[in-house]
């Protein structure tokens, strides 16, 4: 099939929601993470999925989404406060509605079971290096019959490779290569390829910052097995996908912390197939690839393993002996 027009719908939704984002974020002021304060996350958080699902919604009004967020939580009266912030972001993004509307396009993303045909949606992804002015991403994904067929992955605080400003929009169709573009340009998009670093010992290695998010003590024994001398790089989100897509590392990843944890696929779906069409490899820690048959979870799957695919093999054999020490 031609997946243009979902390509087209998802790029420009994620731009949108983006822009929203990167605005409130550059808003927030410094003292928001001594506070812990969410209310900058928050309205980020509710605005670009409203902004996002609003889209799919005119375009493939049939189409589920297994998103993050429902709206629940804005009916308290207490929390009043936050729809008028969310409301005032939207209308600064072009589109006016009401307070009903605007639960109506979140609540479209309120779907948690498998279907032959739905989208994943994560409309902020890597809340912590949102709240510290560092990488985030937004994250669309379009799945049919369990395939990644469309993917949408924005980057606002990602730099140009060659240098240029921030703000990367990456996206890839099944079959027919990954390309990215500036966030704030209209361009034509560019073909983005993994690297081809085929030893080990030669790689670049990235991991999330967050240490609750993977396993760092592990990553670091598999990080020695393979002979990887370079300290790794950590970053939030799902920009990690991109930085492995674009030939910046050779491996990302994410072992499990817990036994029983199961990674959510707005996580990771609109990465993994960017890194694929980019002529990457994703699996789980034992080499399975990922299913997405099982709802909103990873559900057969433990952690997830990215590279540039010329040492896979290698790489899912220092995760076992590591687990196994």
């Amino acid at each position: 099939m031609n997946y243009e027009a979902e390509l087209r719908v998802a790029v420009d939704s994620v731009k949108l929601a983006s822009r929203l984002c990167s605005r409130v974020q550059k808003a927030m002021a410094p003292d928001v993470l001594k506070k812990k304060d969410r209310s900058p996350v928050t309205v980020a958080d509710y605005g670009s999925q409203a902004l996002i699902c609003r889209a799919l919604a005119a375009a493939y009004p049939s189409d589920p989404v297994i998103g993050e967020e429902d709206s629940s939580a804005l009916n308290d009266p207490e929390n009043a406060d936050f729809m008028t912030q969310i409301r005032s972001q939207i209308e600064h993004a072009g589109v006016t509605a009401d307070e009903n509307r605007i639960r109506d396009w979140i609540d479209r993303g309120g779907s948690k079971t498998y279907c032959d045909r739905f989208w994943t949606l994560d409309p902020i992804d890597g809340t912590k290096g949102f709240v510290r002015k560092e990488q985030f991403a937004v994250s669309l994904a379009l799945l049919v019959d369990g395939r990644i067929v469309v993917a949408a992955l924005a980057c606002p605080n990602l730099p140009a490779i060659d240098g240029g400003s921030a703000g990367m929009v990456f996206s890839a169709v099944h079959s027919e290569g990954s390309w990215c573009e500036p966030l704030d340009e209209s361009s034509t998009r560019q073909p983005v390829r993994v690297s081809n670093v085929a030893l080990p010992a030669d790689a670049a290695f990235c991991e999330s910052v967050e240490s609750g998010h993977s396993a760092h003590g592990k990553s670091a024994r598999v990080k020695a097995r393979l002979g990887i001398a370079k300290d790794p790089v950590r970053l939030d989100s799902q920009a990690k996908y991109a930085v492995v897509a674009r030939g910046e590392a050779e491996v990302y990843l994410r072992l499990p912390t817990r036994a029983d944890y199961r990674e959510k696929i707005w996580d990771h779906a609109g990465g993994v197939l960017v890194v694929e069409e980019a002529g990457g490899r994703v699996t789980d820690i034992h080499g399975k690839a990922l299913e997405f048959h099982h709802g909103y979870q990873l559900e057969a799957n433990r952690g997830v393993v990215v590279s540039n695919g010329l040492f896979h093999d290698a790489v899912i054999e220092s995760i076992a002996s590591v687990f196994e020490e």
